[in-house]
């Protein structure tokens, strides 16, 4: 059909209804002009027929002008009074028609005989005699909620307003919007719809048919096909502010691409005991394949991601793993560095097994060891996700995010690291805080931090920290006066505090809703 010239009925433009319709309104405004949508179309709805309308004045074939109005319908009960008659008028009749009815008659006992006799007595049609009931009015009386009910149902409006309002509070009427339309031709009327192209072609280019076609006009009113746009999870979104926290306050961000690592790195470097409840397999999650990783050993896409951070070169870093690996085991089974040990016989072959890292300070061990060979003070951070073998409840998951960072400097107390802990949490809007004494096999001393959850009314643990034990630093060969602040915190619970989030099940995993992640503002962290 494209590029074809000359006029074709509406009909064979359109298919199906609106075809019909089209080409229906043309013919009645050949006739009617103007032309009243509710008398020429009254069993078409008003929807339909604007489609057909917006159709046509986009080609400039018609015009037309909106009209609003409210019409009075009559509900259930109002059609049964205007049919019947009113409550009132029911129940003054069958006291009439009784000469006396008893006010336990079941005549009454119905919730609108109850509305009637009380409209009743309004009106003096009946009155109260001991237990019964009497008329006043013997003859005959004016049902005039009847006869305005019936002026409804005939003219579907109502003069008075204030009987309006009570009519539709007594729920005897509703209010319907109507809207109608006066059509009339426009000036480029005709009875037909001629062809209209949609795309300007090679073909109608060549043969000059372009010049005489009609194109289809665009709808520059048209809203469009709604897109459906990713979403960050609002984890994400408070991921990111958290990182800019970190880098206003000059920190570097550690790589933790690795889920996986080895337990030299996640228990053995940090002197958790080969011993400890953390490496049973109800705590941890071992792999099956591989079991095994080698010995420790640099890490090429660590170094490179550190290098382009910290503006240094890996391949100028001599760092000897073999001494680092002999001086953890001397301090786990013997004791060195001013530590006494754990005195056991170590074994060689648990640093090998490969686990699911159940904290990323496996990470912050790493790059504390690369500074070995060039130290001085720096911060470090890193926010990934960990896992654990551990129920799951309100508070707890297997799978969860975990934000480190590490400080190091000289001269560094306990209080400084409360302080900055209270920084950092005051920058996030997270306060009070609350420190707890607690052991870390790789801090000492140690604290745990609490913050107030107010939807759960309770103290909530949102992190864990402290300073790093000598014989932990003194192995990776770094200087005896240089100290490091280490703490860990939670990303789900800080959210949950700030979201108002009572299950952490609701923020992260399967029962999460959509349309939580697609609503919920880019950042909910409030700040001074």
């Amino acid at each position: 059909m494209t590029g074809t010239r000359g006029p074709v009925p509406v009909m064979a433009q359109a298919n199906g209804p609106s075809g019909d319709l089209n080409l229906e309104l043309l013919h009645k405004l050949e006739t009617q002009d103007p032309l009243q949508t509710q008398d020429a179309f009254p069993h078409i709805s008003q929807a339909e027929i604007k489609g057909v309308l917006d159709r046509l004045s986009s080609r400039l074939m018609v015009t037309y002008t909106t009209h609003d109005s409210e019409l009075v319908a009559l509900t259930k009960e109002g059609q049964q009074i205007c049919d019947e008659g009113s409550h009132e008028f029911k129940v003054w009749d069958v006291v009439r028609k009784s000469g006396r009815l008893s006010l336990k008659d079941p005549a009454l006992a119905t919730p609108q005989a109850k509305i009637g006799q009380g409209n009743a007595f309004k009106l003096k049609w009946i009155k109260k005699d001991g237990d019964s009931l009497v008329p006043i009015v013997t003859d005959s009386v004016t049902d005039a909620t009847q006869q305005l009910l019936q002026e409804v149902n005939d003219h579907k409006t109502m003069s008075d307003p204030k009987l309006l309002k009570d009519f539709i509070k007594r729920k005897l009427v509703t209010t319907q919007k109507v809207i109608t339309y006066t059509v009339q031709k426009g000036p480029k009327w005709a009875k037909e719809i001629p062809v209209e192209a949609k795309d300007l072609t090679a073909d109608m280019l060549q043969d000059g048919s372009w010049k005489t076609a009609t194109f289809k006009p665009y709808n520059f009113n048209a809203l469009g096909e709604p897109q459906n746009a990713g979403a960050l999870h609002p984890l994400n979104k408070v991921r990111e502010e958290f990182r800019k926290i970190f880098f206003n306050m000059e920190f570097i961000e550690m790589p933790t691409a690795r889920f996986v690592d080895s337990g030299f790195w996640n228990f053995d470097a940090l002197y958790v005991p080969q011993q400890h409840p953390a490496r049973d397999l109800q705590d941890t999650f071992y792999v099956s394949d591989p079991a095994e990783a080698g010995p420790p050993g640099p890490d090429p896409s660590a170094d490179v991601a550190l290098d382009a951070m910290t503006n240094t070169n890996s391949t100028k870093i001599k760092l000897d793993y073999e001494k680092y690996y002999a001086n953890v085991r001397a301090v786990h089974q013997d004791g060195a560095f001013g530590s006494i040990g754990y005195r056991y016989p170590y074994n060689d072959a648990e640093p090998r097994r490969l686990v699911l890292r159940t904290h990323t300070t496996a990470v912050s061990a790493y790059c504390l060891h690369r500074l070995a060979a060039n130290p001085g003070p720096v911060r470090y951070f890193s926010i990934d996700r960990v896992f654990r073998n551990e129920t799951v409840d309100a508070t707890h998951l297997a799978e969860f995010h975990q934000i480190e960072g590490v400080i190091a400097d000289y001269g560094l107390t306990l209080g400084g690291l409360q302080a900055f802990l209270q920084l950092f949490f005051d920058k996030i809007g997270v306060s009070p805080l609350r420190f707890k004494p607690a052991y870390n096999p790789y801090t000492e001393p140690s604290m745990e931090v609490f913050g107030f959850h107010k939807g759960l009314n309770k103290w909530v643990e949102i992190g864990n920290s402290g300073m790093f034990r000598p014989e932990m630093l003194l192995s990776m060969g770094l200087p005896a006066d240089l100290r490091v602040y280490g703490f860990g915190l939670s990303l789900e619970r800080p959210t949950m505090i700030k979201y108002g989030v009572n299950n952490i099940r609701e923020l992260l995993g399967h029962k999460v809703d959509l349309s939580f992640i697609e609503n919920n503002a880019a950042v909910r962290l409030d700040k001074d």
